[in-house]
């Protein structure tokens, strides 16, 4: 299901919409203006003002068409964004030719399109668009109309000048592309995977639900199948004496079958009631039921679990939190899965703190892992080495980010280090959590009354 959510939250994730290039082209169109009329009227520079104007014209014309021809909230390709980021480079390419090449100090705006591919594009279009930038100020090192200046003089900057430019602009192309692309791809990573968290969470509150559900439809069901009862005896002893065996058959199978699903019923329904001490069966757990239910399907595996229980005064009792249990087991699997013989799980408690520690005698935790704990997308494992390769989130590395954050959402804390004793080796888990937070939930849930949804017995009154 992980690999389904992964698939789902990322293909068009990162497309820009084509207004946001719009705006952006009017935004820098003005600019352009702004420094043109400035240039030629304000500052009285002799300008290739026509010329100037026909190139900003034509970034006018393709915002126009482009406003025209698709709507606002029309996301672009990769392909289609990447082309019309490089017809920007290419037009200030040409304002640049006409007014003194890499002499300009606007030449720097080179770097503009080129962040804005490493934030929403590959890296390889981002790659493309920074060759065509670098390529195009070492073609206008070269070759240019002269620096615009005033009426009685002429201005020509030394080589040294612009070759000192077009190494700005190249290592700034470099370093700023490279820069905004990773934090843009850390920023959609996180997003990608707090995304995935939800999902998981979603599913897992729905199972938490089902036991409401059951006890509802037990309870809705019951009724009906009182009267179903009520009419079979009914019939059974009006037509006893004279009916025939195949009816009397009938008439037997019916009551049993009525007879079955009220015990199923009567199940289901006491699975959200209160025990004798006030307690749900689903909602409330003891720490040592939790651990239990956690290594259970652990233990065909293989794998030795061993669990180790010991506290201060009377056991922690907490409420069954599916985000809790989903990230303990995601551990343990792990746990299990890179254990070389033997897993190790210890409860400990005091008055002030529960503690829960995870060891296995596998390989331990990469060090590049536990520099990046908590971090999505941080994986060492392989499809082969997981036990089943369709489980949620096997080799995308979103096991242990999920794992932390629906654990550290309960309120507890987690570390994650190798052991460090002589002869010792493998990965350790702690969680602790402070007793009072780990016990805040633990209460018993309103008890449900039962009068108004009582099946009818054989005494009520139905109509037949």
């Amino acid at each position: 299901m992980m690999d389904a959510a992964h698939e789902t939250l990322t293909p068009t994730g990162r497309h820009l919409r084509l207004d946001t290039f719009v705006r952006l082209r009017w935004l820098a169109l003005t600019g352009q203006s702004a420094a043109v009329v400035g240039a030629q009227f304000g500052l009285g520079l002799n300008l290739p003002f026509g010329w100037c104007f026909l190139v900003i014209a034509a970034s006018c014309w393709l915002n126009l068409a482009l406003r025209i021809r698709f709507p606002a909230s029309y996301r672009l390709s990769d392909d289609s964004a990447a082309l019309l980021l490089a017809f920007d480079i290419v037009q200030l390419a040409g304002l640049l030719f006409l007014t003194g090449g890499l002499q300009n100090p606007f030449s720097l705006l080179f770097l503009a399109p080129v962040l804005i591919s490493a934030t929403a594009l590959p890296p390889e279009r981002t790659l493309a668009l920074g060759l065509l930038a670098v390529g195009l100020a070492t073609l206008l090192a070269l070759v240019h109309r002269p620096l615009p200046w005033f009426a009685d003089g002429r201005i020509e900057l030394p080589f040294l000048y612009v070759s000192g430019v077009w190494t700005a602009i190249l290592l700034g192309t470099a370093f700023t592309g490279v820069y905004a692309w990773r934090v843009a791809e850390e920023t959609r990573q996180l997003a990608r995977a707090l995304a995935a968290t939800e999902l998981v969470l979603a599913r897992e509150q729905h199972l938490s639900q089902l036991d409401g559900l059951a006890a509802a439809a037990a309870h809705e069901l019951g009724t009906p199948l009182g009267t179903i009862m009520v009419v079979a005896k009914e019939l059974d002893r009006q037509l006893g004496p004279t009916a025939s065996p195949a009816i009397a058959e009938d008439l037997s199978l019916l009551r049993d079958q009525v007879d079955r699903c009220r015990g199923i019923l009567s199940k289901l329904t006491s699975m959200g009631e209160e025990t004798e001490e006030g307690e749900s069966f689903l909602q409330t757990v003891t720490l040592g039921h939790l651990i239990e239910e956690l290594v259970a399907p652990q233990r065909a595996l293989g794998i030795a679990v061993d669990v180790s229980k010991q506290g201060e005064g009377a056991e922690p009792v907490c409420r069954r939190n599916p985000g809790v249990m989903f990230g303990l087991a995601n551990i343990l699997d792990n746990a299990v899965d890179f254990a070389e013989s033997r897993v190790l799980i210890e409860a400990r408690w005091s008055a002030e703190r529960v503690t829960l520690t995870i060891r296995d005698d596998g390989p331990g935790f990469p060090s590049e892992v536990l520099l990046r704990a908590g971090e999505p997308y941080v994986t060492t494992r392989s499809r082969d080495r997981s036990r089943n390769p369709d489980e949620a989130g096997g080799g995308l590395g979103l096991g242990l980010f999920i794992a932390k954050t629906l654990i550290e959402r309960s309120g507890a804390q987690l570390l994650l280090s190798n052991m460090t004793e002589a002869g010792a080796h493998g990965a350790l888990v702690r969680v602790t959590w402070a007793r009072h937070v780990f016990e805040r939930e633990a209460i018993a849930p309103h008890r449900v009354a039962h009068n108004s949804l009582r099946p009818l017995t054989e005494r009520d009154a139905a109509p037949i």
